[in-house]
């Protein structure tokens, strides 16, 4: 099994509630990406800003850190970096019309770790 950068793609994973983040993270990391973990939406755009491997953004709405929640976030992804794909992780509600970027996917938490893996993968496949 080789193990070139392809072979682990790059997950940046926005989550301001730590225990979340640790559980998200080590699910990915199992599945096989790389995770780099941001607390809120500037750290994430930090991260961006001076990253050229990230090949999925997964976000949470709700960060009061910051100074943007995750659709804000999630949408200037799309407009920034139109290549990587958004995930968007909520336990408040699911989006309104306007909330997500086009191309988007949603998923209320609880989520059962194998949908977010699956849903990943599925980004990755449709980027390639």
């Amino acid at each position: 099994m080789s193990d070139s950068p392809s072979d682990h793609p790059v997950v940046l994973l926005v989550e301001d509630d730590g225990l979340l983040l640790m559980e998200a993270s080590d699910t990915l990391a199992d599945a096989g990406f790389t995770v780099l973990e941001a607390s809120h939406a500037d750290k994430a755009l930090r991260v961006l800003e001076n990253r050229s491997d990230v090949g999925v953004l997964m976000t949470d709405v709700d960060m009061p850190q910051g100074s943007m929640d995750g659709f804000a976030l999630a949408r200037l992804v799309a407009h920034r970096w139109p290549s990587i794909p958004v995930l968007v992780v909520s336990g408040m509600g699911t989006p309104g019309p306007n909330d997500m970027p086009e191309g988007a996917r949603f998923i209320p938490k609880p989520y059962e770790p194998t949908t977010l893996v699956r849903t990943l993968h599925a980004f990755l496949r449709r980027a390639a």
